[in-house]
């Protein structure tokens, strides 16, 4: 969830640091004081484009940070391992400042990251909705998506099986397609092939060849340096007054005196074992000096050799052993091309075999897809009769392509496999289906939106879900059921909402006022954390919009009362 947001320069915002909890926070206060300023943040810590407009004036730049605590199976886990950025303490700091400049500079975990790359990890940490942006959920080219979330258990393993046969079939069809250019260009790919492969070959590379050179060259290079330290360690220990002698006398003193105490017994004990030790070391070190010798010739030798490796790792690949894998190939792309006519066949008839394969697959991920759309349309239809659209008409539909190649008997096949879907919905009776995203009405699209999310909230893995106003055109029994709506995905996601319905705000577990106060001249935001004498104030005056009376107080209890109540029922 996020934890701690801190925002410096941005808009009519000075400084503002603000700490969130788990469940629902509200976060009201009068118009104009920052409160959509706030997400505008949040957006841009999650990837948005930002703009020089968002720097408050006279400051250098804006700046944002944002602190997220993440369990240990949440995804961002796998894009921080891809990234090479630490998730392991479970926590994700995102980073952005906006300069006067225009220049955007974005941080993970203290990291500098692209745009792109911020925008990547802000999608697994948070989910904002609102009335004046295209939302994810009614994005026609997010539904399968959705509806493979909804239903994972059984879709995953299915679409995965299918995947795996769709890049192999790919990967042929490309194949089938090079080999079967024009004999020119084969001839020309041909000559190429053959020339690469017999200059490798005449190499007569060996596995691991070049670290085995560099070795021997830094040897050969360092020769008087390590005869050197031979002969140093050689002379310290053998001869006259040398240290064996000095060891030998040692051990002689402590065998003189064994007789007659344990404690010197065994130290002559430990002493004799170090003396053989070094002894037996000593006559190692003797031994290999003997077997040094310096050829200046073979240094020349493995210089060019070293020369010509590098050359051809400049070509074919950064060691000898990937060189002598890219002859390999080069020679299998060889026999391909001399027996092409043969191999085309041959390909073909795997490619038919796998195409069949794949589509089979693909009948399995479809038929699953159903079921789950069947299941999923009566649980959108369960959460818009709770927000008192049960008039309306909910279906997902499904559509495939023709395939474009005559020689197929399938529909076009993709990744996904080969089914296009998208919701569509009537509100009214009589009235044709549409797609979601071409529904008019803004109280309409805000209780779809949030049967839709209610829905997918579990599915998601989104630490945080933020609604922005989304309650827009609602009021009276449709407002208290968004209210619940709300609540209800705050169980299972932490959830931030701007709101001006007191319905919402009296379901909120935290709520915190935004404020702004004039100082010389100066608009700043501030905010404040409401008790429940300011809660009853709050809401008195959201619901009056005007000047606080005792009946609009009574109201504003009435509904705190009502809140508290319903969440202990769902406990």
């Amino acid at each position: 969830m996020l934890t701690e947001l801190s925002i410096k320069n941005f808009a009519i915002i000075e400084q503002l640091a603000i700490s969130f909890d788990e469940g629902l926070t509200v976060l009201t206060g009068e118009t104009g004081a920052g409160k959509s300023i706030i997400i505008d943040a949040v957006q841009l810590l999650a990837g948005s484009r930002g703009s020089i407009d968002f720097v408050r004036h006279g400051a250098k730049k804006a700046e944002l940070e944002g602190l997220f605590t993440i369990d240990e199976a949440h995804v961002v886990h796998d894009l921080g391992a891809t990234y090479g950025i630490d998730t392991t303490d479970g926590m994700v700091v995102l980073n952005r400042d906006i300069t006067a400049a225009g220049k955007s500079i974005c941080r993970i975990n203290g990291k500098l990251v692209t745009l792109a790359t911020l925008k990547e990890f802000g999608h697994t940490l948070i989910d904002i909705h609102s009335q004046h942006e295209t939302q994810s959920l009614l994005n026609q080219d997010q539904h399968l998506r959705l509806l493979d979330l909804y239903n994972e258990k059984q879709i995953a393993p299915i679409k995965s099986a299918y995947q795996e046969l769709y890049f192999d079939l790919s990967q042929m069809k490309i194949q089938y397609r090079q080999l079967n250019h024009k004999e020119q260009d084969l001839a020309q790919k041909l000559d190429l092939l053959q020339f690469q492969s017999n200059e490798i070959a005449n190499a007569n590379l060996n596995e691991n060849e070049d670290d085995a050179l560099l070795e021997e060259r830094k040897k050969l290079a360092n020769f008087e340096k390590i005869h050197q330290a031979l002969e140093e360690a050689y002379e310290a220990l053998y001869g006259d007054q040398k240290g064996m002698d000095w060891l030998a006398q040692a051990m002689q003193a402590l065998q003189n005196g064994q007789d007659y105490d344990e404690y010197i017994q065994a130290k002559a004990d430990e002493l004799a074992n170090y003396y053989y030790a070094a002894e037996e070391l000593t006559y190692d070190l003797r031994s290999h000096l003997d077997t040094l010798q310096f050829d200046s010739s073979r240094l020349n030798v493995i210089e060019a050799r070293l020369d010509e490796i590098s050359r051809l790792k400049h070509k074919y690949g950064p060691s000898v052993n990937e060189i002598i894998a890219y002859e390999q190939e080069v020679n299998e792309e060889i026999q391909q091309i001399q027996n092409k006519d043969s191999f085309l066949s041959e390909l073909a008839i795997k490619i038919e075999q796998v195409e069949k394969e794949a589509y089979q697959k693909a009948v399995q991920l479809h038929d699953v897809r159903e079921k789950a759309a069947h299941a999923l349309t009566r649980d959108i239809k369960k959460e818009l009769k709770g927000l008192y659209m049960d008039k309306s008409v909910f279906k997902i539909v499904f559509e495939t392509t023709p395939s474009e190649e005559k020689t197929s008997n399938y529909v076009k096949l993709n990744q996904n496999g080969y089914d296009h879907v998208h919701f569509e919905l009537s509100t009214n009776p009589g009235e044709p289906l549409k797609p979601l995203h071409k529904i008019a009405s803004g109280g309409e699209m805000s209780r779809i939106m949030l049967a839709l999310k209610t829905i997918f909230a579990k599915h998601e893995g989104v630490t945080s879900v933020i609604f922005d106003e989304v309650d827009t055109g609602v009021s009276g029994r449709v407002a208290q059921a968004m209210a619940e709506k709300i609540q209800h995905i705050s169980e299972g996601s932490q959830v931030l909402c701007i709101t001006h319905l007191p319905q919402v705000a009296a379901m909120a577990d935290h709520h915190k006022y935004i404020g702004k106060d004039v100082s010389r001249k100066r608009t700043a935001t501030y905010i404040i954390d409401l008790n429940i004498e300011d809660k009853i104030e709050e809401l008195g005056r959201m619901i009056t919009g005007a000047e606080m009376t005792e009946t609009a107080k009574d109201h504003a209890k009435e509904l705190l009362e009502l809140a508290f109540t319903y969440k202990e029922t769902q406990k």
